[in-house]
């Protein structure tokens, strides 16, 4: 597997994955928290937010104080009017991007501690979007998961990584109705190519790839295979690096392996 080709390249935004796979089914993944869900559309639009100047400029700001900043405070720093400044200010809130409370300035309490101000602060939210779907949390699970095993019972790490991922495919095959859905909501974009065969048109592990390609691609082999098996599809997973895609393709039960 060392003369697998590379990868494609991430770009700036997440987009959801797409088309047909042998043996999928309807419906929606428990996983899916990428893609086209309600999660990865509210990142975009917070990202789009910042597309304004007076409202980058005022987040900017906010993030780097590390402490709560009042609307007085912000408007001065960066030289607006205290409304315009209170306006977008609570549409960062609104976008996700800050976090509003209410505080004394004076920091007293009780009467004559002087009324409350409107403080602002980063919020705890992470935002992750990425073009095309990158899931470096499952795999970061997976291979974490592989060390501790390999540890605990002397095993070797590349046989630890296979039965990591073979758990991890396994339970996200039982948070999904049908492969199509299990494969575009972990992000490898499912495409047609060809009678029962599907080409996986990316890799949710890209960087990773890049790095340590031949233990990624055995990840990404027996998380699918197992995936498979859980979800009863007549279709298995082999190696098939090509350039611009994953390394694994799925083909129809009974067809020829090739090389795994």
């Amino acid at each position: 597997m060392s003369d697998m080709p590379a990868q494609p390249d991430a770009a700036g935004v997440r987009a959801p994955g797409a088309g047909a796979a042998p043996g999928a089914g309807a419906g929606h993944c428990a996983e899916a928290d990428i893609g086209a869900g309600p999660g990865a559309q509210a990142d975009v639009g917070a990202l789009a937010a910042l597309g304004e100047p007076a409202r980058r400029a005022l987040y900017a700001y906010v993030a780097a104080q590390g402490r709560p900043v009042s609307r007085d405070e912000a408007a001065s720093a960066t030289g607006m009017r205290r409304a315009t400044a209170a306006f977008h200010l609570e549409r960062l809130v609104e976008d996700g991007l800050l976090e509003a409370g209410f505080a004394r300035l004076s920091g007293r309490t009780g009467p004559g501690a002087g009324r409350t101000a409107k403080l602002y602060s980063r919020a705890h939210r992470q935002i992750d979007v990425s073009l095309p779907p990158r899931r470096y949390a499952v795999a970061g699970d997976i291979l974490a998961s592989a060390v501790e095993e390999a540890q605990r019972r002397s095993v070797p790490i590349g046989e630890a990584v296979t039965q990591a991922a073979e758990r991890a495919g396994k339970q996200m095959a039982a948070g999904c109705a049908g492969l199509a859905d299990m494969l575009a909501s972990l992000g490898y974009e499912p495409r047609d190519a060809g009678p029962g065969e599907t080409q996986l048109a990316n890799c949710p592990f890209h960087e990773l790839a890049v790095r340590h390609r031949e233990l990624v691609c055995t990840l990404n082999l027996h998380l699918l295979r197992a995936a498979l098996a859980g979800l009863g599809a007549p279709a298995q997973a082999r190696l098939d690096p090509a350039e611009g895609r994953c390394c694994v393709t799925i083909i129809p039960d009974g067809a020829e392996t090739g090389r795994d």
